[in-house]
């Protein structure tokens, strides 16, 4: 089956105060955002610029699933949730912290927002594994009703706040889902 990379983007920022100002500058509407921990914000606001002139893009939709990745998994708000329970003195935990210590709450809200009914997974690597990542794109596609996968790489955690992410179908374009082609968009 061959598989084509009909958009992407790739997102790279110092800070996660950087997101905030990403999304006020693409005119989004969606006051949900500010509630999301880092990791959810990084991957809405890449789909936000993948989407921003797709049409008929929040009509609801069963044949999308969404596939991500990364090596941290939600670390970065594990990090901030223990923070809240480790001290006996100053115990207060956070539900609105604790929602989002998994990391597939991400996909979620992705899909929440633009009405994806398909496969929502996130899976945790070592590194950026185009091999496995294929695989697993790949695999999606083997249940008919999928015809399209938003596939994404995003890592927030310490220092790193980045986000590779495509858009996936058996729609002939000038760009093949392979490795080489992968490898090339992660690292440039």
């Amino acid at each position: 089956m061959k598989l084509y990379i009909n958009r992407h983007i790739r997102l790279s920022f110092n800070n996660t105060a950087e997101f905030s100002d990403y999304y006020r500058s693409g005119k989004i509407n969606y006051p949900k955002f500010y509630k999301m921990d880092g990791l959810s914000k990084l991957g809405f606001i890449a789909l936000e610029g993948l989407l921003k002139d797709k049409e008929n893009r929040f009509e609801p939709c069963e044949d999308t699933a969404v596939i991500c990745f990364n090596r941290s998994s939600s670390l970065e708000t594990d990090t901030n949730f223990q923070e809240t329970i480790s001290n006996d003195k100053n115990y207060f935990p956070s539900p609105s912290l604790f929602v989002y210590t998994l990391p597939n709450i991400v996909t979620g809200e992705m899909a929440i927002r633009n009405k994806y009914f398909g496969e929502t997974s996130f899976y945790i690597s070592e590194k950026f594994d185009e091999e496995q990542i294929m695989e697993i794109v790949e695999n999606a596609f083997f249940d008919k009703s999928t015809k399209r996968v938003i596939f994404a790489w995003i890592e927030n955690y310490e220092e790193i706040h980045e986000v590779l992410m495509a858009l996936i179908s058996n729609e002939e374009c000038d760009m093949e889902f392979t490795n080489e082609q992968l490898k090339k968009l992660y690292n440039n």
